[in-house]
């Protein structure tokens, strides 16, 4: 049971279950490439919404993991905001804060190998999924001189909450050792209502308390993904940015998870810019206008599906 609770913690941030709304008489055929404005329901050129991520404070860009598409538009994204003389910042969910140091050290000393790098970051215990597929972003910021940040508080204290729930892990030194032992965990009634919408549409047939503890965990994991943007934009270099912040989509949904988060740390309105990444299946393209009609982010961008099949949805 507390394997599968934690299974189900780490993968609720890369699950979507948009609202049910009816769909417009009129919405223009979806295309792979396509980037629509939810403000509007029309599409974009690519021009035009760089243009307007280039003047943002932090962009969120949500992701289905391990698709190649969703990296390869993050790349191009990094790319024209570089090309706008902008300085990103990459922020991402695949690494924890206990890994950190080692990504410094392997984007800036070419002689570090990419076996030594990964041991040292603690892939295996954090994330443990194929790195090959996310070192074209990781190779991207070494060769750009781009900084990273490691998103995702260490996945064994998100572990004991998903077990324990917060009130008895919170006393585990290691949450005083990140910090989090005196962070304020804010209770949203949309967020907390969602998460658990998610949770037990997804994990059917668990205990009201496992829900409770994996809803925990997911606040945990949320406030310090949160706490990590909000830090870094205090000690931003002058002119540098935006953070572009790669998780999956669950963590920018309605900007609950993160975005609203972050902003709530600021003592200033920030410039945020939600882009949900989205694999256009033939077969199930009311997923598309699902997302597009209950305001799932501030743009979805699609693509063509991952080589693993379809993302799983959950109603």
């Amino acid at each position: 049971m507390h394997a599968l609770l934690t299974i189900a913690v780490i993968a609720l941030g890369c699950l979507i279950t948009p609202l049910h709304v009816a769909a417009e008489s009129e919405i223009p055929a979806f295309q792979e490439g396509q980037i629509r404005d939810l403000g509007t329901g029309r599409p974009v050129s690519f021009e035009e919404f760089a243009a307007r991520l280039a003047s943002t404070d932090v962009v969120y860009l949500g992701e289905e993991h391990y698709n190649r598409f969703h990296i390869a538009a993050a790349i191009k994204l990094l790319e024209a905001l570089l090309d706008r003389k902008r300085l990103p910042i990459l922020g991402l969910e695949m690494f924890s804060w206990d890994g950190q140091a080692a990504l410094d050290r392997y984007l800036t000393d070419p002689a570090i190998s990419k076996n030594s790098f990964l041991q040292d970051a603690h892939w295996k215990q954090n994330w443990g999924g194929n790195y090959e597929e996310y070192d074209p972003l990781i190779s991207f910021a070494r060769d750009h001189r781009l900084a990273v940040i490691a998103l995702n508080p260490p996945r064994a204290l998100v572990r004991e909450i998903a077990k324990l729930g917060i009130a008895q892990a919170g006393t585990d030194p290691e949450m005083a050792k990140w910090g989090m032992r005196n962070e304020i965990l804010v209770e949203d009634p949309d967020y907390h209502e969602k998460i658990l919408q998610q949770l037990r549409a997804c994990h059917g047939g668990m205990p009201d308390a496992a829900y409770q503890t994996m809803y925990e965990a997911s606040v945990f994991r949320d406030e310090g993904m949160a706490k990590t943007i909000s830090e870094y934009l205090r000690r931003l270099p002058k002119g540098a940015g935006p953070i572009v912040s790669y998780t999956g989509g669950g963590h920018i949904q309605y900007k609950l998870p993160v975005p609203n988060r972050v902003q709530r740390r600021q003592s200033a309105p920030l410039r945020q810019i939600t882009v949900y990444l989205a694999a256009i299946d033939p077969a199930r393209t009311q997923d598309i206008q699902d997302l597009l009609q209950s305001s799932i982010a501030d743009y979805v961008w699609l693509t063509p599906p991952s080589a693993h099949g379809p993302s799983r949805r959950c109603l």
